[in-house]
């Protein structure tokens, strides 16, 4: 492994416990383009969601550059950002369309201007670029892109976000952001004053539920397709959903207080579930 994917595997390691965990169980060939995809999305992703004082517009013209060094970096240009460096060879090894790319890109100059989605389906088409093409490129990395596999990851990218989504509620309020659906607000009679002073009222908690309930529905029909992966890739891709999952329960255990409350896997959760998936895999 070379300095620059080390690099991105530091990355991982700091913003990613779960994942990362999940990450050691791939075949050892495979990790440093692991930790480079999960470093390339994360950066952009830190941008907008920690942008420092800049401004949208700011991080705008930063993600536009990072695009920009993405295609120098593709054509074997030097490019500084050792992030880049490590993604654009993992991009030519594995034949990662920029398509994907793109998409992920325009994901985050998304959450830059556009801060509701009226209904789960508007929120699905942004997860696509947010999450589903992240699931995409791992199947790439899996040399295993399909379309039978495809909906399957597409799937695992959206239950993955929207534990992100319900357990940041609260940051993400802050920022001026709200991913929970208008139309599911409306339906249990939460309103945005509601989500802002972090009232937990029967109905919020409704709501939590609600959410919680079809995030693991996504959860249950992406596990489908795990068991149609490369036996080598089975166990850990089951693994880092399992724990991502486990923080569905934790927002329970937490009286779904996602406002005050970040929701956490301890080590001996991940351990507890790293030992019941060896067994169905």
């Amino acid at each position: 492994m070379n300095e620059d994917y080390r690099y991105c595997q530091a990355v991982q390691k700091r913003y990613s416990t779960s994942y990362y965990f999940a990450t050691r169980f791939f075949p050892l060939a495979l990790r440093p383009h692991v930790h480079a995809l999960y470093a390339f999305v994360r950066v952009p992703d830190q941008w907008v969601d920690h942008p420092a004082g800049k401004t949208p517009e700011q991080t705008f013209r930063l993600i536009d550059h990072y695009e920009l060094d993405l295609r120098r970096a593709l054509r074997g240009e030097w490019v500084a950002s050792p992030v880049l460096r490590a993604f654009a060879q993992t991009v030519r090894e594995f034949d990662i369309p920029l398509r994907y790319t793109a998409d992920f890109l325009n994901a985050m100059r998304q959450d830059l201007r556009l801060h509701r989605y009226q209904t789960f389906s508007h929120l699905q088409q942004h997860m696509w670029g947010s999450a589903g093409v992240v699931g995409a490129m791992m199947l790439c990395l899996f040399r295993c892109h399909n379309d039978t596999l495809l909906p399957y990851a597409v799937r695992m990218g959206e239950a993955m976000q929207m534990t992100n989504f319900l357990r940041d509620v609260g940051e993400d309020w802050r920022r001026g952001r709200l991913y929970l659906p208008l139309e599911d607000l409306q339906r249990f009679g939460v309103t945005e004053g509601d989500i802002a002073c972090g009232r937990l009222e029967e109905k919020v908690v409704e709501l939590l539920r609600f959410e919680i309930e079809r995030t693991r529905t996504l959860y249950r029909e992406a596990e489908v397709g795990v068991h149609l992966l490369p036996r080598e890739y089975r166990y850990p891709v089951l693994l880092g959903a399992r724990l991502y999952a486990q923080i569905l329960r934790r927002i329970e255990t937490n009286g779904y207080d996602v406002f005050r409350r970040r929701a956490r896997t301890s080590t001996a959760e991940k351990i507890w579930i790293a030992w019941h998936c060896r067994r169905e895999v």
